[in-house]
């Protein structure tokens, strides 16, 4: 998987990887090259005296670190360019393919894997790509380059090279081994720790209103100690590597300067040779060393690139049209021809053969006890999430043909649970429509009956909004979240139960005012409240997914089981008369 990601997303920057493979060449030359100058200064001015070849080759050797320099400064910064490149790249697919998926495609993931996944997983294979870059391009030119240069300067020695390379080879791959599924451990409890923490900021008042800090203090507190003992046992095996490495560099260079003492002594070889093999030597163990350290961050990459792909392979259930529909013949039409829906794996379907017609001009209401399925039956309209059986139908085209910015300018929703943007309340207003003016955006407040309260904040429109909202009460968020859609000016309205934080007289305040702004609008509404639809044309009544009635609050009522235990649990039987 890994290979297979960089492939893909570093496929547009060869030229400048090619030209840091280039530099990466030319200052491992003049590295590998350095020794034998050393060597011949040594051997060829020292022993004999002769100033003259000293300086020569001295300034020869200042030439070439002067080279080796620029070409690895060179190196390094196509490497993190390029490198940076690739993880701004890799974020936005994976940012793109979120953005695609419907709710069921993030549910099965959850939030904090895919932030973890974006973010975090992400950089992990950035860093390996710069490291690859900066250490590993080199190293593998380095270890051939010095072991054909140590050969050429005594084949007998190079004895040892025989027995070094092979032991620092198998070390490193028994201990990368056992590194791969502890990687994999780290990231899932990583996410575990995200998933926990983005719980008790977001739950911060139920934590409090039910004095409930020292259960939330011991979830995260076991959260992090799993976190800290994969992570213990990660750094445990990467603290045994670099010893181990060090060890056998150690006995190699008391090996070299026992067994080349004797060649010397027999008049085989030179001090300066040896000096130059002994240079060799730590560039060969090096270039190894930084393989090692490469092969250190390769399974937590590779876990990382794996994570990855999940988020890109996965095609959302909500597939664009094809050949999609760009312009609609009616005017906010809207129907549902024996509309189901199901939930992967799940026994029972959440809708079961639904009907509905909503027409314009008309109000139509949805009511059933909790988990009837009337959230799931409005997130069908504008493809949340995509019907397993039947219909939606939008002014008589299939919603699933219906060009998605066509569809979105026709329908507004309301959610259940409204969430604001950080930002202010004119730039959450303008999110569906950017070219608002002023006076739209205060019209809008003023049907919401939010404009009293908004005119309060300082600075009015311009007045800030925390992330979700939270700084403001829950009915103003509500508001807010209506007046948003208002702006919006869709053909069909979606309220799903939008007025259940609101006083009652604020509800009645609202419903009169936006009868008048939608009268030539479809308006489906989704509430609780019987007070809040029961004056709607038409009421249909959800049981377990299923409609069991379809009328007027008064047709229903009279016969109707289900609608007159929900209303009568709410108000008398004068008041629902």
């Amino acid at each position: 998987m890994l290979i297979r990601l960089l492939r893909t997303y570093l496929r547009p920057y060869k030229r400048p990887i090619a030209l840091l493979v280039l530099l990466q060449f030319l200052q491992t030359c003049a590295t590998l090259y350095l020794p034998t100058l050393n060597a011949d200064i040594i051997d060829d001015g020292v022993v004999k005296g002769d100033t003259g070849y000293i300086l020569g080759h001295g300034g020869l050797m200042i030439g070439i670190s002067l080279v080796q320099v620029v070409c690895n400064i060179g190196a390094v910064f196509y490497g993190a360019r390029t490198a940076a490149a690739l993880g701004r790249d890799v974020r936005a697919a994976v940012f793109d393919r979120v953005q695609s998926f419907s709710a069921r495609e993030v549910g099965h993931f959850g939030a904090p894997s895919l932030i973890t996944r974006t973010t975090n997983d992400v950089q992990q294979v950035q860093m390996l790509t710069l490291m690859t870059f900066t250490l590993l391009v080199s190293a593998p030119i380095m270890c051939v380059g010095g072991i054909v240069l140590a050969l050429g300067l005594d084949v007998p020695l190079s004895g040892v090279l025989v027995g070094v390379v092979p032991v620092l080879g198998v070390s490193v791959t028994l201990i990368v081994r056992r590194l791969r599924p502890l990687f994999r451990t780290m990231q899932e409890r990583l996410d575990t720790v995200n998933r926990v923490l983005r719980e008790q900021i977001t739950g911060n008042r139920v934590i409090r209103a039910f004095v409930r800090d020292q259960y939330e203090e011991q979830r995260f507190r076991k959260a992090n100690a799993s976190l800290t003992d994969v992570s213990l046992g990660t750094g445990n095996l990467l603290a045994l590597m670099f010893p181990v490495v060090m060890t056998v560099v150690n006995l190699s260079s008391i090996a070299v300067v026992w067994f080349g003492a004797h060649r010397i002594d027999s008049g085989g070889m030179q001090i300066g040779d040896l000096t130059a093999f002994l240079a060799y030597l730590m560039q060969i163990v090096m270039s190894v060393m930084m393989a090692t350290f490469m092969f250190m961050m390769v399974p937590r990459a590779e876990v990382c690139a794996e994570r990855i792909h999940e988020v890109l392979d996965t095609e959302s259930s909500v597939v664009p049209p094809s050949a999609p529909v760009r312009a609609l013949r009616r005017h906010g039409h809207l129907e549902v021809r024996g509309a189901g829906f199901r939930f992967p794996g799940a026994e029972e379907p959440v809708l079961k053969a639904v009907d509905l017609v909503a027409r314009p001009g008309e109000t139509t209401a949805v009511i059933g006890s909790t988990g009837s399925g009337k959230s799931t039956l409005l997130g069908l309209v504008p493809r949340l999430f995509d019907a397993t059986d039947g219909q939606v139908l939008v002014d008589g085209e299939d919603v699933r043909t219906i060009d998605q910015q066509v569809l979105a300018k026709t329908v507004g929703l309301v959610p259940q649970k409204p969430y604001l943007f950080a930002g202010t309340v004119a730039t959450n207003l303008r999110y569906g429509n950017p070219d608002a003016t002023d006076e739209e955006l205060w019209h809008a407040l003023e049907v919401a009956q939010a404009k009293d309260f908004v005119s309060r904040l300082e600075g009015g429109l311009n007045a800030p909004i925390a992330q979700g909202g939270t700084n403001v009460s829950g009915g103003q968020r509500q508001r807010l979240a209506i007046a948003r859609t208002l702006v919006q000016r869709p053909e069909i309205y979606l309220f799903d139960d939008s007025f259940s934080a609101l006083d009652y007289q604020t509800d009645a305040l609202l419903r009169t005012a936006l009868g008048q702004e939608t009268a030539e609008a479809t308006v489906v509404i989704v509430a609780q409240r019987v007070a809040t639809i029961r004056d709607a044309d038409r009421i249909l009544v959800l049981d377990e997914g299923r409609v069991v009635g379809t009328g007027t609050h008064h047709e229903l009522m009279a016969d109707n089981e289900t609608y007159r235990e929900i209303v009568l649990s709410q108000l008398t039987e004068a008041e629902a008369a």
